[in-house]
């Protein structure tokens, strides 16, 4: 573990570290300085092919390193605005492959260039100074899995998400926030969360609705019958994500079967490779490091014959994939009129052993999961289970990979909202076989991040949002805000970082979208009534569960003295008149963009993510108690959207 002071670390592994962008130290959350022990600096350079175990191999990695900053190189990628100039001299070729010859780069447009000088080829990202200002308005966030109608199969899906959007857009609503709609490996058990998904650059079709392929409008009433059939029936409060994937699957390929079995029209690489990795799934397993060798690099050749072999099974997961996208597109139709529109989210890295994973295993670190070191709330630190980009590789490949997840995510959204935003300049690395607490930061180039993020933004007509919640370097949110994207603010946190109070709403940052709660925190109806407390005690993971009773009491009654101050509840007021004050509270923030939450609404106690747990609690699992029908004439609905509308919004 680290250790908190200064502690000395030999200079000449700090100045290696440091040029490979390894943190070895950093500011814990109470901003002391942790310093990282060595032997895990050493581990994670070696984790970027930088040898520091011996003197004699740490001596000659930083004679490379002093060497290579000696010549004055470039970046591989120089990421920049179109506003700032940068050193560079040499042929500098667009995108339209005009080219010209320059001694700065500075006066250019926003686009992608390559840059050829004497000694080496780079790519040159360059976005606009910023994006355009998010108008003020209101929303809802959607945890799309817990929708319920008269339609779906179980879990919410894209029908429900296109009758709630043309609904929500009626009622005035400028935004629908989604949870991650990424791609699950095509097996059971299912992978529940949305947060680790096996592909960040395809879409789920657990989404799917499968009453509105087209196949199925145009098939015989046999295989209609045979279908229909197939429709799960749902017991309990628990989504059976296994049953929905079952039925949806052998109804998917019933009419892709009944049509003729088509293949996907014009797929391009990416969907071919994630295509061929869904089949061999199906064939090998769902860990591609345990497949035969000559399988487990989409580069092998053995890789283009399994492809031919099982051809017929490639034809149906793209086939798939282009369902889903015409889903995903009838639903971000619905909000065609809507300020915003659908945003969808970004999680943070992919399954280690998913279709990103296999595809993209050049560019990830995949012997490494991504976390967070020790805080106040997990002191041995976190550990995701997701493998990062490596920087070193992402700059020498021009961002591409980057670059095509980003536009494969626009391709269906209004927006984005990145997950862990400060991810794009560090991220906390935990090498193989190390618990979290053993890991240290490995910094990204964050102005080429932020490039190819803003640009292709841009290009799409999209807003960005950026989840900067938790201990996050100041840098990162004025980077946001300096380029018109909104960082998050959560009713629970917003307070004086000094005094520690709770803020009103007049004093609530501009540039960020306000929420009441997030999928990780208690819904309004839990944290009024405790059950975030008690949730956790059932399972065993507090220490002094009646100091957690007095401070949520404490955090209650203040919250409710800052609605009676705002003049909008009585001090004796029922959880039932605090929850839409609470979203009026919300709307006279200053916050560009306020979102609310169904769970919020309808009184649900439950949070769908309990974090610190997997299998104890029924995380990404609870679906909503009404359905998408009852939320359209519920009158706690019309409460909480007069209240939001009472903003100015």
């Amino acid at each position: 573990m680290g250790k908190h002071s200064p502690v000395a670390i030999d200079p000449d592994l700090s100045e290696l570290a440091a040029a490979h962008g390894v943190a070895t130290g950093y500011n814990d959350g109470d901003r002391r300085p942790v310093t990282v022990d060595e032997e895990v600096v050493v581990e994670v350079l070696g984790l970027l092919d930088v040898d520091a175990t011996t003197p004699a191999a740490r001596a000659a990695a930083l004679a490379a390193a002093r060497e290579d900053a000696a010549r004055g190189l470039l970046p591989g990628t120089i990421g920049m605005r179109a506003s700032d100039t940068r050193r560079g001299a040499g042929t500098l070729t667009a995108e339209d492959g005009t080219s010209r010859e320059v001694t700065e780069l500075a006066g250019l447009e926003p686009g992608w260039y390559r840059l050829r000088t004497a000694e080496q080829e780079v790519t040159v990202v360059v976005s606009p100074a910023a994006l355009p200002a998010a108008p003020r308005s209101w929303g809802w966030m959607l945890q799309l899995y817990a929708l319920a109608s008269a339609q779906s199969w179980g879990i919410g899906d894209l029908g429900d998400l296109r009758e709630f959007t043309e609904h929500a857009a009626g009622q005035g609503a400028s935004a629908i926030l989604l949870n991650p709609l990424h791609a699950i490996t095509p097996l059971s058990p299912v992978q529940p969360s949305p947060y680790t998904p096996s592909s960040r650059r395809f879409s789920t079709p657990l989404a799917l609705r499968v009453t509105d392929l087209p196949e199925y409008a145009a098939a015989d009433p046999a295989t209609r019958a045979e279908v229909d059939a197939l429709r799960p029936e749902i017991v309990g409060d628990r989504i059976p994500h296994d049953r929905v994937w079952a039925a949806k699957k052998s109804a998917a390929e019933a009419l892709w079967r009944a049509a003729g079995r088509p293949e996907p029209v014009d797929p391009g690489p990416d969907l071919v490779d994630f295509a061929t990795y869904c089949a061999l799934a199906e064939r090998y397993g769902g860990r591609f490091s345990l497949w035969p060798a000559e399988l487990r690099h989409p580069g092998n050749p053995a890789v283009a014959e399994a492809r031919r072999a099982l051809a017929p099974r490639v034809a149906f997961h793209g086939w798939l994939q282009q369902r889903v996208a015409d889903q995903l597109a009838a639903a971000r139709e619905a909000a065609r009129d809507m300020p915003l529109g659908v945003i969808h989210d970004l999680a943070v890295g992919c399954d280690p052993e998913g279709a990103d994973a296999w595809a993209l295993q050049d560019v990830l670190a995949l012997d490494v999961t991504v976390g967070a070191p020790p805080d106040a709330f997990n002191q041995r630190g976190q550990a995701w289970g997701l493998p990062p980009w490596r920087p070193d590789r992402l700059a020498a490949t021009g961002y591409a990979a980057y670059r095509d997840m980003l536009r494969a995510l626009l391709t269906h959204a209004d927006g984005l909202r990145i997950d862990h935003v400060a991810g794009l300049f560090r991220l906390w690395w935990v090498p193989p076989g190390r618990s979290p607490d053993r890991g240290t930061y490995v910094h990204y180039d964050a102005e080429a991040m932020l490039a190819v993020l803003t640009l292709e933004a841009a290009r799409a007509g999209a807003a960005v949002i950026g989840e900067d919640l938790g201990t996050v370097e100041p840098e990162v949110t004025e980077a946001l805000h300096g380029r018109n994207m909104l960082g998050s603010t959560v009713l629970w946190f917003v307070r004086d970082p000094e005094t520690g109070r709770l803020l009103p709403p007049d004093e609530w940052p501009e540039e960020a979208v306000a929420t009441i709660s997030t999928h990780d925190l208690p819904t309004a109806a839990g944290f009024l009534g405790g059950e975030h407390v008690r949730a956790r005690a059932d399972l065993d993971l507090l220490d002094d569960v009646p100091a957690e009773e007095r401070k949520a009491a404490a955090e209650r009654a203040e919250l409710v003295d800052l609605l009676v101050a705002e003049g909008l509840v009585a001090a004796d007021a029922s959880d039932a008149e605090i929850v839409p004050a609470l979203h009026a509270l919300l709307a006279r923030s200053r916050c560009r963009l306020v979102l609310a939450s169904p769970y919020d609404v309808v009184g649900e106690t439950r949070q769908p993510n309990l974090p610190g747990t997997v299998d104890e609690y029924p995380n990404w699992r609870l679906p909503l108690p009404v359905s998408v029908e009852e939320l359209r004439t519920d009158p706690r609905v019309k409460e909480v959207v007069a209240a939001l509308r009472s903003g100015d919004r």
